[in-house]
């Protein structure tokens, strides 16, 4: 069955033996006493000559691997029609094909590698950030880590300047979008140590878009986490730096008017929010405008970040006008490019500011965008905003009252069932997402 699940799914030994490492360091943690499978062995498995079963350890991590079947099951003979048997998925089998015969081209070189290969990770990489506001976040940290390993791993095995260049702001740029995904996860302190390690790879290769991304999401980071102070002096060195396109520059002064709002300075947060809006957007940059995705920040996301600052200024009407505003921008993109994060958020906001004006009907209507959100993708700045508006629903002036309590109780199944609350670490969830 072993070898019939391996055919099916173009696993070669090296594919499986990346996944048998991967799933043992899931299971006991990456440690150099875990099991390992040698060709030797694996072309024994496929062939039906192993006598007995393999080891415990050994047998639990072929059955992580393949959650159908028992260790028994993998090394008997499979059935003449086994309805568990996975179907074949040719995309899958055309992509892993295609990236085993270029890594098997590429790896005859030695002090340098294909610049074939680079392009290949560089694109990886696009498609990862541009694809990544329709992504739940543990698919795109598996996504993400993978990728992550690999460019580390090419980075070995070339000594050329000009590649290590190339690979080393690759390595920033997947490090900065595991920063993000760790974040949606609700796991702050790995996300902080990710975002330091994006801004080292752009201080080392002096690509100043990647630090200033960085910084930017460890203001944010830093805001969440209560360090106000600290939020306010990243969001300002990120915008120190030169060679930064408007997009850059919007994202960063939309990131610098939340946290001037938590440390009461308001003036600043005004002013940041009416930077963000007259910003001359001919400036590029290669990151923020070239690769684009998570690492953009289109005028939607403006309106919602917008929304919520002016949420915590008090201004109740600015609020309602910039979630508004986020959810007619939304949409009109394709659906298949609607940014749920962007949606959702803004119905909360949305929701929170007719609440302040009594208007629970219509709080009740803008969460119904909310509540269409899979439970994968609620991420920690949905979350927070689905929490906060519960939280004003519980005051004294709801007791009693049908559509408040109903309401209450959907936000705390919502949240209670997302992936910062069933995943994450606990941490205190303090501010709201840029």
């Amino acid at each position: 069955m072993l070898a019939q699940l391996c055919e099916r799914e173009a696993l070669t030994y090296r594919r499986f033996s990346e996944r048998f490492v991967a799933a043992g360091n899931r299971l006991y943690g990456p440690k150099s006493t875990n099991p390992t499978c040698g060709e030797t062995q694996f072309r024994r498995w496929t062939a039906g000559r192993l006598t007995g079963l393999p080891g415990a350890e050994t047998c639990r991590i072929l059955e992580a691997m393949w959650p159908a079947y028992t260790a028994e099951q993998l090394f008997a003979s499979p059935p003449a029609d086994d309805p568990q048997a996975p179907a074949l998925d040719l995309e899958e089998q055309v992509l892993m094909t295609a990236r085993d015969a270029h890594e098997s081209a590429d790896a005859t070189a030695s002090a340098t590698i294909s610049d074939n290969t680079i392009d290949e990770l560089r694109d990886r990489t696009t498609s990862l950030a541009r694809r990544y506001t329709v992504l739940a976040p543990a698919t795109a940290w598996q996504e993400g880590n993978d990728l992550l390993r690999e460019i580390e791993r090419h980075r070995d095995r070339t000594q050329a300047p000009i590649q290590q260049q190339a690979l080393m702001i690759l390595n920033g740029q997947a490090a900065a979008l595991l920063a993000v995904t760790a974040f949606d996860l609700g796991y702050f302190v790995p996300a902080r140590t990710l975002a330091r390690t994006a801004a080292l790879f752009g201080e080392t290769t002096r690509f100043t878009p990647l630090q200033a991304y960085a910084d930017g999401t460890m203001a944010y980071i830093a805001y969440h986490t209560g360090a106000t102070s600290e939020a306010v002096a990243k969001a300002r060195r990120a915008l120190s730096y030169n060679g930064l396109g408007g997009i850059a520059q919007r994202r960063l002064h939309a990131i610098a008017a939340r946290a001037y709002v938590h440390i009461g300075d308001t003036e600043s947060a005004q002013r940041s929010i009416q930077l963000s809006d007259d910003l001359d957007m001919a400036p590029r940059d290669e990151l923020h405008d070239e690769v684009g995705g998570e690492f953009g920040f289109p005028m939607e996301r403006l309106a919602m970040s917008n929304s919520s600052t002016a949420l915590l200024m008090g201004d109740m009407e600015r609020a309602k006008t910039e979630a508004s505003r986020a959810l007619a921008l939304l949409s009109q993109r394709p659906q298949g490019d609607q940014s749920t994060d962007v949606r959702a958020g803004a119905a909360a906001d949305l929701a929170y500011a007719r609440l302040h004006d009594g208007d629970v009907d219509g709080a009740s209507e803008a969460l119904a965008l909310m509540w269409e959100v899979p439970v994968d993708q609620r991420n920690t700045g949905i979350v927070v905003r689905a929490a906060r508006v519960g939280r004003h629903l519980a005051q004294p002036q709801y007791h009693g009252s049908a559509l408040p309590a109903e309401l209450r109780e959907r936000i705390e199944d919502f949240t209670r069932v997302s992936p910062p609350y069933q995943l994450g670490p606990g941490v205190p969830l303090l501010a709201i997402e840029a």
